[in-house]
């Protein structure tokens, strides 16, 4: 049980300092998230007295040790190693120990001679804990501990150097994870002790006189020796300080969410590890998709969907090797079907905790279309219509004798697509990303900005090279951009096939109209055009943009996903026809 200290210290209420009060309170909460602070050197705080200072150091004491630690030399040295040892004679050095605090381990490995000041994390901590160090800044450089097998970031972070010349250049402040502490005090059986020295100059009020009986100066320390308090008249005022060592945090880990126990939709029975990797049968969990969105927006997680021979949409995210879903299967058009065996399979318990929270219950479930489109579908047909216009535009460019491979034209390889899917183009993955049917306008408009993009990838020069094959004259076209370009190149073909002309007629009889009529079957990408637009410059005008696509406002009060629906399924179709058209020519 943590001792009191403010409660047993001799000033009290209003007269103790916030900042003394905070090293002086052990840290009672096991709240996981907690920053606790685990070396200090600070000087005046903007809510404190004139004067302050204080510096701290925590270390790592066994039990048995506690009654008898007193206040360790490094109260007053404010560092675990104070200078350099002075060595005049070979192997003067065979015995030297820095690391420690009369014998105990620290958190935060110090090392100060009045000038200049170092900082790390403690050797056996991190490796005790697995972490890996960066640096971060510029010059007022800190370094952060993280655990990189979880991920977790910032387990342990704090300032590299500081330097005194009458005044410190910069405080220096330590913090550790609750959980980090308290796994490695726990591992270890050891007990977090706070050693620290501070001074701070006080208005001159008869609290503090109290305590000194009448005198100008007075030392108090208790019987147990875990603090010493002087008290002294100075500059107008009474200056304190305090040498003490509080037990601040115990070796017991904090109060983790767990996924043992966890009830699931259309379960009776809390779900344990154990149970799960019991079951024989393909007992199935249905998740919204949105689950996917914490790892889709981290590049540290592979969140890449995959189509295996049979058809079925695979999105199973991992980190790095370490650890990773299996079994997440696309079902319509927001669910994931996945076999509660495979998701207790060893991971992170967060990380079933955060699939639990996105659990949808079988009659939503059973309310749902399992064979509607989903993103990474839909994606992979807008892909498939692109490669297939590409193969028919390399064909009309040879027949004009413009040798153009197909990879050339749209930017996609076949081969690499087979091979790899998705996971070679970050704009295909970023396509297929989750798109919730109420998903914002904002969201909404960031998606149709990067189809707009990725229909664009076509290179002007090529679609100009075959508008002005079709017989239409350079400086018509030169101020063309891609839309206009493709809608020429529609027009063309489809006046063609209305006169049943082959190809060898590409360029024998150009019609004005090729250039000028606005194509209804173009209307997606002109209005996709307009939303990339409305996103660009925050122009506005979504619902007038949408309702050229019949799309009625009223379906958009509870989100923008169906619209992104219907944008998507326009482009397609407006490739997929612009592609029949040149197959129809071809042919």
């Amino acid at each position: 049980m943590l001792i009191d200290y403010v409660a047993e210290f001799p000033i009290t209420g209003d007269l103790l300092p916030h900042r003394l009060h905070d090293l002086l309170a052990p840290i009672k909460a096991a709240d996981p998230a907690l920053p606790v602070a685990v070396t200090t050197r600070r000087e005046k705080s903007s809510d404190g007295p004139a004067q302050e200072f204080d510096q701290m150091i925590m270390i790592a004491v066994p039990e048995e040790d506690l009654a008898s630690l007193g206040i360790p030399r490094a109260a007053s040295d404010g560092v675990v190693s104070f200078s350099t040892p002075d060595v005049r004679h070979k192997g003067g050095l065979r015995a030297y120990n820095p690391s420690t605090v009369d014998g105990h381990d620290p958190i935060v490995a110090s090392l100060g001679c009045g000038s200049f000041y170092s900082y790390t994390l403690s050797e056996k901590v991190w490796m005790a804990l697995g972490l890996s160090s960066r640096l971060v800044g510029g010059e007022g450089q800190r370094i952060v501990y993280d655990d990189l097998s979880v991920p977790v970031f910032g387990v342990a972070e704090g300032e590299t150097t500081a330097q005194h010349y009458f005044k410190s250049s910069r405080d220096v402040c330590w913090t550790m994870s609750n959980t980090a502490l308290r796994r490695y005090l726990w591992m270890r059986g050891l007990h977090g002790v706070r050693t620290f020295y501070y001074k701070a100059l006080l208005p001159d009020e008869g609290g503090l006189r109290t305590l000194m009986g009448g005198k100008g100066h007075v030392v108090l320390k208790p019987d147990a020796g875990w603090y010493e308090l002087d008290i002294r008249e100075f500059d107008g005022g009474l200056l304190i300080q305090v040498w003490a060592a509080v037990v601040a945090v115990p070796p017991a880990l904090c109060d983790e969410p767990t996924a043992d126990g966890l009830i699931w939709p259309g379960w009776t029975k809390p779900m344990t590890h154990d149970d799960a990797n019991a079951l024989v049968d393909l007992s199935l969990v249905h998740l919204d998709d949105r689950f996917l969105e914490r790892y889709e927006q981290n590049d540290r997680y592979d969140a890449i969907p995959v189509v295996d021979p049979d058809g079925q949409w695979h999105c199973s995210p991992s980190y790095l090797g370490q650890w990773g879903f299996s079994g997440c299967v696309r079902v319509g058009r927001n669910l994931i079907r996945v076999p509660m065996r495979e998701l207790y399979k060893p991971k992170p318990d967060r990380e079933i905790i955060h699939a639990h929270a996105h659990a949808v219950s079988p009659t939503l479930v059973g309310l749902s279309d399992p064979a509607e489109e989903h993103m990474p579908a839909k994606t992979a047909r807008l892909v498939a219509a692109t490669m297939n216009l590409g193969d028919l535009f390399a064909q009309v460019s040879r027949e004009i004798g413009k040798n153009r491979a197909p990879e050339e034209i749209v930017k996609l390889s076949r081969t690499r697509l087979q091979t790899e899917g998705f996971r070679d183009y970050p704009e295909l993955v970023r396509l297929s990303q989750v798109a919730p049917l109420d998903m914002t306008e904002q969201a909404f408009l960031s998606r149709c900005k990067r189809l707009h993009e990725f229909w664009q990838r076509i290179p002007n020069g090529i679609l100009r090279d075959l508008v002005l094959a079709g017989g239409h004259r350079k400086d018509a076209v030169k101020s063309f951009g891609s839309l206009k370009l493709l809608q020429a190149l529609t027009n063309i073909a489809e006046r063609l096939n209305g006169e049943s002309e082959s190809v060898e007629a590409f360029g024998a009889d150009p019609q004005e109209d090729d250039l000028t009529y606005r194509n209804p079957a173009l209307a997606a990408l002109f209005v996709n055009n307009d939303l990339r637009i409305a996103d660009a410059h925050e122009s506005g005008g979504t619902l007038v943009h949408l309702e050229r696509l019949g799309v009625d406002p009223a379906t958009l009060n509870d989100g923008y996903g169906r619209a992104l629906d219907i944008i998507y399924d326009g482009v397609i179709d407006v490739l997929e026809h612009l592609g029949e058209q040149f197959r129809t020519l071809l042919a």
